[in-house]
């Protein structure tokens, strides 16, 4: 059984006399020990999302299950109490600026009813975990965004929850401590086993940690799988924008003659060989390269292209068996180079 289901969910609000839809039928399982990511644009619906994984948002129609339970079936206290086992981390780390580090962290413990030595001596060991120890006495004021998010999640830890929500939260990190949070939250996740869905508008995000990954457009959810799979080989419309056509970092052309162009991955076995160049010298002719780019996905460096095929077909058609004969993953790229 997985640890969340989502059923046929679907979230209208009312503003001002307009109806939104905010979701639309979304169906997801999430597998306990999971990182999954939900990705989207802004305003594709994805926080959204997981603020209804905790009923934070009530759906307005379909279900959440978290263990099998019905969150729509209990009380508002049993509801309280099955929240304990679901901890939340924001993009602006939402701690009490009146607290210092050890008190914010303390704090769910207090409002559970934890005495306050045995408060005390679990965020003392959860400063360990975040690598905090030094810092308890400070106030968020005196901290870095990368060490409060730090204080944030050790406090979402306090009540050994099982699972962790993120929502956007590296997105007000720089680069390089975006990477250390991400590493902490695999760590957690490898050693504590809880499970974590991270939302974020930043497929870089879901390539470093993510094992599976679901896409959100407008609402509705327009692709899912493993993460390294989905990178390969994008079949929505939406994947293909957030992986090819985000964090651009180089000048597009603004148009370009050519009758075909072709996306390759570069996996594993084929990274190493230089494929392009005894491409070229085996076929004679010219092949232009639009882009190039190497992320890490799922811990392992993958290399993507975009090439302009030689006008003449039966050439291109040649030139993609070989590609793909030397383990190269090749789909047609109809988006801007």
């Amino acid at each position: 059984m997985s640890e969340i289901e989502i059923k046929n969910l679907t979230k209208i609000f009312e503003i001002k006399g307009h109806t939104v839809t905010a979701l639309s039928d979304v169906s997801l399982s999430i597998e306990k020990g999971d990182i999954f990511g939900i990705i989207g644009m802004s305003g594709a619906g994805k926080s959204t999302l997981v603020r209804t994984v905790n009923y934070l948002e009530k759906p307005t129609q379909g279900s959440i299950l978290i263990d099998g339970i019905n969150l729509s079936t209990l009380s508002e206290k049993e509801l309280r109490i099955k929240r304990r086992e679901i901890g939340m981390i924001f993009q602006n780390f939402n701690l009490l600026e009146q607290k210092n580090v050890i008190d914010n962290i303390c704090f769910p413990l207090e409002i559970a009813g934890t005495k306050r030595k045995e408060a005390r001596i679990r965020a003392k060991e959860l400063l360990k975990t975040v690598n905090l120890e030094d810092k308890e006495k400070a106030f968020p004021s005196q901290l870095s965004g990368g060490q409060k998010q730090r204080v944030a999640i050790a406090r979402a830890l306090a009540t050994n929850p099982s699972i962790l929500l993120c929502d956007e939260a590296t997105s007000a990190l720089d680069p390089q401590t975006t990477d250390s949070i991400l590493k902490l939250l695999k760590e957690i996740n490898e050693t504590l086993g809880i499970t974590i869905v991270i939302i974020t508008h930043q497929m870089s995000v879901v390539t470093e940690v993510c094992k599976h990954v679901a896409i959100i457009d407008n609402g509705k959810l327009a692709e899912e799988g493993e993460v390294d799979k989905i990178f390969e080989s994008p079949s929505s419309d939406a994947a293909k924008e957030l992986i090819t056509g985000s964090e651009i970092n180089y000048t597009p052309l603004k148009s370009l003659d050519t009758k075909r162009k072709i996306r390759i991955v570069f996996k594993e076995n084929s990274a190493y060989e230089p494929v392009i160049s005894n491409m070229i010298l085996k076929f004679k002719t010219p092949v232009n390269i639009l882009k190039a780019d190497t992320r890490n996905v799922g811990g392992k460096a993958r290399g993507e292209m975009i090439l302009a095929l030689p006008e003449d077909e039966a050439v291109s058609e040649e030139i993609i068996l070989y590609l793909k004969e030397n383990g190269l993953a090749v789909a047609d790229y109809e988006g801007e180079a």
